[in-house]
């Protein structure tokens, strides 16, 4: 399925399935050991308490309850709470850079407006853990740096499709590699803000002038394009 399809009326569970972190995990346990299924109910009991609450307040005994196992089974798996929520936004990360991917392997003529679909989509998908990477990651160094790496590799295949295409056209010299990756990185700050204010903290005004995803997503990619032009 095209990422940029499901912001155009693909059904709700296929979307779903597409760029749900919880549904993924749910997935991925299917037919495995009885441990590991165990250790996917704690990742996907968290992943359900974050739509709701904060990292910082999420607790050991909530998790057990929202997952159905014993207090003690959970240290099984998991030394404390840190290391299940450092071990859980890693592995998102790792799942929003295959999806980002994805959107730009299968939308080659306009991989802008399919990834940016793409990442409205996995924001809506998973509220928790994105307010988890873009507000609290001064404890998860690792998560931080997977993090950036996602952003590196973003933003380098986005420079990298400009510049192929001003060479194609004659206009290699008309802009400068820095400076393409200035504005790569400061045009994707202002997506995370946009889509987290949209999103995340549900600011009403933003609301109200966005309930159309195509109309949102078509305003950022041309954003995002004119931003990139010469």
């Amino acid at each position: 399925m095209s990422p940029l399809a499901a912001t155009t009326g693909i059904h709700e569970e296929a979307t779903e399935a597409a760029f749900s972190y919880r549904t993924e995990l749910e997935r991925a346990a299917r037919g495995k050991k009885k441990g590991e299924r165990t250790s996917a109910l704690i990742r996907i009991a968290t992943c359900r308490l974050l739509d709701n609450v904060a990292p910082r307040e999420l607790t050991v005994s909530a998790i057990c309850k929202q997952a159905k196992i014993a207090h003690g089974t959970f240290y099984i798996y998991f030394s404390d709470r840190n290391a299940l929520l450092g071990d859980l936004t890693l592995g998102f990360v790792h799942f929003v850079q295959k999806v980002m991917r994805a959107a730009g392997h299968d939308n080659p003529d306009d991989t802008i407006r399919a990834a940016t679909g793409a990442y409205f989509e996995l924001f809506q998908q998973n509220r928790g853990l994105m307010k988890s990477l873009v507000n609290h990651l001064d404890g998860f160094p690792e998560t931080r740096e997977a993090f950036h790496r996602l952003n590196r590799e973003w933003i380098g295949t986005v420079v990298a499709a400009v510049e192929r295409r001003l060479s194609r056209e004659g206009r290699a010299a008309s802009v400068g590699h820095e400076e393409l990756m200035r504005r790569a990185y400061a045009l994707g700050g202002m997506t995370d803000q946009y889509l987290a204010g949209l999103l995340l903290s549900q600011d009403p005004t933003m609301q109200a002038i966005s309930s159309d995803k195509a109309d949102v997503v078509n305003t950022l990619s041309l954003i995002w394009k004119r931003g990139m032009e010469p």
